[in-house]
């Protein structure tokens, strides 16, 4: 059947490694829902003749299927007529780099306020009723956080900071459908495509959700990534009642993370991410199969979307600084009024800055997923993923085809290898491992180390991480 109209079921795209467990899917049957996987990654769950039966509606609705409407097609759709279309960024309106300067806002996110200020400004002008974003509960399960409908300020300031931990929007649908009113919703790249797909197929969303967030994004991480952060600190899992990847440390570079764990007596425990074994964002440790298969890094069919500003002089500023991608021309005058009367401190820049302050990024979700593209033919997929991005690696020096091929290797075991160590109780069984990984991926990114002196001189020509 052609592949506009080709029909996949829930077990398909798990089995393929192209489900993020948004949500979407579950939401749409009252026999489904989302549970943990023993990788402890979100999936659906239901019934065998809803998972196992294909559906257009699903193809159509799933972030990641291939018959889904791409990123272009939805911007286009939502921004007809921008100031800008960037190859990287989408389209834009306006570009900035700065912080919210009204107290309480930067001092209580990971960056520098703006998602919070945006999302608060919402509320308080009556643009909408409810913002549904993530933010910490008691653990369940070994969840530690969960999307939740904020309707004041002071729920939101619950929300601030950064979530590296599987969540799902299945109940956040089916609050909009059942409960009239007008919604934002903050989310991932993936997670901001899924709304806008199910706002096509249902026109009751398409009316409630009126403004949506975007987050730039790396990847996602599975909730096993806490549970090293407690073997690496020295505690059991059930002792962990919060977590904070990011704390903030005065006098620090903002890029210089320090995860944080808060126990059940009160006390804490904390440590630098460069002292532990997976302590490398970029080297793939935890991270969902279905990232490998995404080309979209900023977000580009949120109104708004927000990075942080990885490049100097920001990057060495520990308050935190934003970087945002404007596409709406109503949240652009929300933006501009903001300026106006002190509450946001931003200046313009450029397309080129913004994608500069995410630059490994892009060129992981660029010319790393083009070579990844490659691999589909030596793999047995029931379902393909479709790209902007054409695949190729002719040309791609030895050296970037390694840390592409690191990287993916790393996210792969590292999944099974903490599942043994987590059954068996012995740590050690993925720690070391991944000491030893961390090094590699190191000597092929960074030229670290002897291995990397030695890389070096074999291949020659150092890579950019």
């Amino acid at each position: 059947m052609p592949l506009t109209e080709q029909a996949v079921s829930p077990r398909d795209l798990v089995a393929s490694g192209l489900c993020i467990g948004c949500g979407s899917c579950a939401s749409t049957d009252e026999r489904a829902g989302m549970r943990w996987n023993g990788y402890r990654q979100l999936e659906p769950h239901g019934p065998d003749n809803w998972l196992a039966t294909p559906s257009q509606d699903l193809a159509q609705r799933c972030p990641f299927s291939p018959a889904a409407a791409n990123e272009d097609q939805i911007s286009a759709e939502l921004f007809p007529s921008p100031a800008e279309r960037d190859g990287r960024l989408g389209a834009v309106e306006a570009c900035f780099v700065g912080h919210a300067a009204e107290p309480g806002f930067r001092e209580n996110g990971s960056s520098g306020g703006l998602v919070s200020w945006v999302a608060a400004e919402l509320l308080r002008s009556g643009r909408v009723d409810a913002v549904a974003h993530v933010l910490p509960v008691e653990p369940e399960d070994g969840g530690f956080f969960r999307f939740r409908l904020s309707r004041t300020v002071s729920e939101l300031f619950e929300g601030g900071k950064s979530r590296y931990h599987p969540v799902e929007l299945s109940e956040v649908f089916r609050t909009v459908r059942a409960e009239p009113g007008r919604y934002a919703i903050v989310g991932i790249p993936c997670f901001i495509k899924a709304v806008h797909l199910a706002r096509r197929a249902e026109p009751a969303l398409a009316e409630r959700i009126t403004h949506t967030l975007g987050l730039f994004c790396g990847h996602m991480k599975s909730a096993r990534f806490v549970e090293s952060f407690a073997w690496q600190l020295g505690v059991a899992l059930p002792e962990v009642r919060a977590v904070d990847y990011r704390i903030k440390v005065s006098g620090r570079p903002a890029n210089w993370y320090r995860a944080h764990l808060t126990l059940r007596d009160k006390s804490t425990r904390s440590q630098d991410w460069w002292h532990l074994a997976d302590g490398d964002w970029g080297a793939g440790f935890f991270q969902s199969e279905a990232c490998n298969w995404c080309d979209d890094v900023a977000a580009e069919t949120a109104d708004i979307a927000f990075g942080d500003a990885w490049v100097e002089p920001y990057s060495s500023d520990g308050r935190g600084t934003n970087v945002a991608v404007v596409r709406s021309p109503q949240l652009l005058a929300l933006i501009d009024g903001g300026i106006a009367d002190g509450r946001l401190s931003l200046e313009r820049v450029s397309a080129d800055f913004v994608a500069e302050t995410q630059a490994a990024g892009f060129r992981h979700r660029r010319e790393g997923l083009a070579y990844r593209l490659t691999w589909l033919g030596t793999r047995l997929k029931r379902v393909r993923p479709r790209k902007r991005v054409t695949p190729g690696g002719r040309g791609l020096p030895l050296r970037r085809k390694l840390v592409y091929r690191t990287r993916a290797g790393i996210a792969r075991w590292s999944h099974r290898l903490a599942w043994a160590a987590h059954r068996t109780r012995r740590p050690g069984i993925y720690l070391r491992p991944a000491r030893a990984a961390l090094g590699v991926y190191g000597a092929l990114a960074w030229g670290h180390g002897r291995l990397g002196g030695l890389l070096d001189r074999l291949l020659r020509r150092p890579a950019k991480p």
